[in-house]
């Protein structure tokens, strides 16, 4: 990757983080970076594999950010997770998230195609580090961190719907006594 092109992909992400991605039209993006639309597609291809790149910076700021102080038996890495969840300066990331998450869904092909089902392996995958090995290899093991991944993710979108963090966060307590 090029230095322009590692530029030009922070600086679009910085966008998607502030405008997100739902109605990204390369125009516009191109504007706001200092770059052209011509640019754009020269480094990246096309719009959809700009889109993917993006969606791959996302995940390595959500890993990087989520696993780093990941710590402790599964209810302390719950509380430890929520705790970053809910911080307000995460909010433009996981909306972010949201969105991505929500138009895998809904358009399992393209720019998204995979995006939910790798996050959902990416918490997993960080919850298992969180359970013995004797815990994290059964099949209750598997449900356990499945329903906090559940919850959490619950949560997540509960909070960033209405932004009532107190109530929220005393259910993701409640949940994990």
């Amino acid at each position: 990757m090029s230095a322009r092109h590692a530029e030009l992909l922070e600086a679009a992400y910085r966008y998607a983080l502030a405008n997100g991605l739902a109605d990204l039209s390369l125009r516009p993006l191109a504007t706001a970076i200092g770059s052209s639309p011509r640019v754009l597609l020269f480094l990246f291809g096309s719009k959809e594999s700009l889109v993917k790149a993006l969606l791959t910076r996302a995940r390595t700021d959500e890993l990087a950010l989520l696993g780093s102080d990941v710590t402790g038996d599964l209810p302390e890495a719950v509380a430890r997770i929520w705790a970053w969840l809910a911080a307000e300066e995460h909010r433009p990331l996981l909306r972010l998230w949201a969105e991505a998450y929500a138009r895998s869904l809904t358009e399992p092909d393209g720019a998204w195609a995979g995006f939910a089902r790798a996050t959902v392996d990416d918490w997993l995958t960080v919850l298992a580090g969180c359970q013995t090995p004797a815990e994290r290899d059964t099949a209750e093991g598997v449900a356990r961190r499945t329903l906090a991944l559940a919850v959490l993710r619950g949560a997540l979108l509960d909070l960033l719907a209405t932004g009532d963090d107190a109530r929220v966060t005393a259910a993701v307590r409640a949940a994990f006594r």
